[in-house]
């Protein structure tokens, strides 16, 4: 498994390592009943605390992503594909409402901003 995160980020180190091992899993990457990396190892790895990566993987286990078994690791959980792809467009119309917000704040009308969305979606 590889995270990679970006310690310049806005986005909180916790959540950045959530959101790889999400798209790994959505990917196909990582399937079920893999095992993900002990919370020290992925901490020594990544060079931070161990708490953050506990704090990444018990939102992960809350969120249905993975199962944690006392002594023997944290695996994923097996995939509830349909919750998972509702869950990923929550967050892109999340991040559209954003755009839009932006947009108007900026003076555009949302002919503008439906014109921008169309010339963006032809690429």
């Amino acid at each position: 498994m590889k995270v990679i995160i970006n310690s310049s980020s806005m986005v909180p180190i916790y959540e950045q390592i959530m959101d790889r091992i999400k798209v790994q899993i959505t990917a196909g990457d990582l399937k079920e009943n893999d095992v993900l990396p002990s919370v020290r190892t992925l901490a020594k790895d990544l060079k931070i605390s161990a708490l953050t990566v506990k704090k990444a993987y018990d939102n992960l286990e809350q969120e249905g992503y993975t199962v944690t078994v006392h002594g023997k690791g944290t695996y994923v959980a097996a995939a509830n594909t349909e919750r998972m792809l509702e869950e990923q467009r929550r967050e892109v119309e999340g991040d559209l409402e954003k755009a839009v917000e932006k947009g108007r704040r900026c003076g555009l009308k949302d002919d503008e901003i439906r014109e921008l969305f169309d010339l963006i979606m032809e690429d």
